[in-house]
């Protein structure tokens, strides 16, 4: 019985998947907040100006911070299920804010080009996760 309880209760694939998110956005954010016109120029839009660039490169410095909470969780990514279930609800309610906004013709639709990456590559994994936790 101790030893089951001592036992990892989790497979290593939830362990890597949680350290790829966490590189991935560390480096995202790292990207955003220090070249914070490089993603609009390369789908074609202005730069932002003052307000919205600091906007901008806060939600990069958020990113970056999730991806330091992926990494923490990946330590035991059952037992640190809220971090998980956290960055799986800002990965769904992006790419609705992005279709949202697009929608309204506030940003153009090649703005979702970081959508795939930063969103729906880790849907699988993260649910998956979960579903280990609330099993447990």
């Amino acid at each position: 019985m101790l030893d089951s309880l001592s036992a990892p209760h989790f497979r290593p694939w939830m362990r890597t998947w949680l350290l790829a998110a966490a590189v991935y956005n560390i480096l995202w954010g790292a990207w955003v907040v220090l070249a914070p016109d490089q993603l609009f120029t390369l789908v074609g839009m202005d730069p932002l100006t003052a307000p919205g660039r600091g906007i901008w490169q806060c939600l990069g410095m958020v990113i970056g911070v999730y991806g330091i909470g992926y990494w923490i969780a990946s330590r035991d990514p059952v037992r640190h299920w809220p971090i998980v279930f956290v960055g799986l609800l800002g990965k769904i309610f992006g790419p609705i804010g992005f279709i949202w906004t697009a929608s309204r013709g506030e940003i153009p639709w090649a703005f979702g080009v970081t959508i795939p990456t930063n969103d729906l590559l880790w849907w699988i994994p993260f649910a998956l996760t979960l579903r280990a936790a609330w099993k447990r």
